[in-house]
C-alpha cells in the first residue's frame, strides 16, 4: 500500500523588494535626511518550481466546475466514462458553493493502488465546513491522465 499526503505548495518568494517602512519622511518628493549610503538591493529570485502533480491539477479543475465558476464542458475533455454523467449531476447542484464564497483546497493525498491509476482524496473548505471530494484518475495509452469517477461528501447535518 502506498498513500501520499501532499503538502500546500510554499507561496513563492515575491519578486518585488517589500515596501518602505521607515515612516521618519513624511513628504516622498523631499530628498532622505540622511546621506548614508545603501547597499545595493538585488532582485529576488524564485527557485524553479517542480510541475504540479496530476492529482493537483485535477483537483483544482474539479473544484472550479462543482463550484459553479466553470462549466463542465469546460473539463470534459479530462473526463472518462460514466464520471462525465456524474459530474454533470453533481456540478447542477453546484455543492462546493456555499454563500458564494469560493472554496479552498485544504489537503489532497492519493493512493496508488497499481501504476498508472491514483485514487485521490481532498478536503475542501466551503465557508465553515470542510467537505471531501474523491475522484479516481488513470494514465490513459496516450499519457493524459482522465478521471473516471468523481464523488463528493454529503453536506454537514
Amino acid at each position: 500500500m502506498h498513500k501520499v499526503m501532499t503538502r500546500p505548495r510554499p507561496r513563492p518568494v515575491p519578486t518585488r523588494p517589500p515596501g518602505r517602512t521607515d515612516h521618519r519622511r513624511t513628504d516622498p518628493r523631499r530628498p532622505a535626511a540622511t546621506t548614508a549610503a545603501r547597499p545595493p538591493t538585488r532582485p529576488l529570485r524564485t527557485p524553479p518550481q517542480p510541475p504540479p502533480h496530476p492529482t493537483e491539477l485535477f483537483t483544482e479543475r474539479l473544484l472550479l466546475v462543482l463550484s459553479g465558476q466553470k462549466p463542465v464542458h469546460w473539463a470534459a475533455r479530462h473526463i472518462a466514462h460514466t464520471a462525465f454523467d456524474d459530474l454533470t449531476r453533481l456540478a447542477e447542484l453546484a455543492p462546493l458553493n456555499v454563500n458564494g464564497r469560493r472554496p479552498t483546497i485544504h489537503r489532497i493525498g492519493h493512493y496508488e493502488p497499481r501504476p498508472g491509476v491514483y485514487e485521490v482524496f481532498a478536503r475542501i473548505g466551503t465557508g465553515p465546513a470542510l467537505r471531501a471530494l474523491a475522484f479516481r484518475l488513470h494514465l490513459g495509452e496516450d499519457q493524459r491522465w482522465r478521471c473516471t469517477a468523481v464523488e463528493v461528501g454529503a453536506p454537514p447535518p
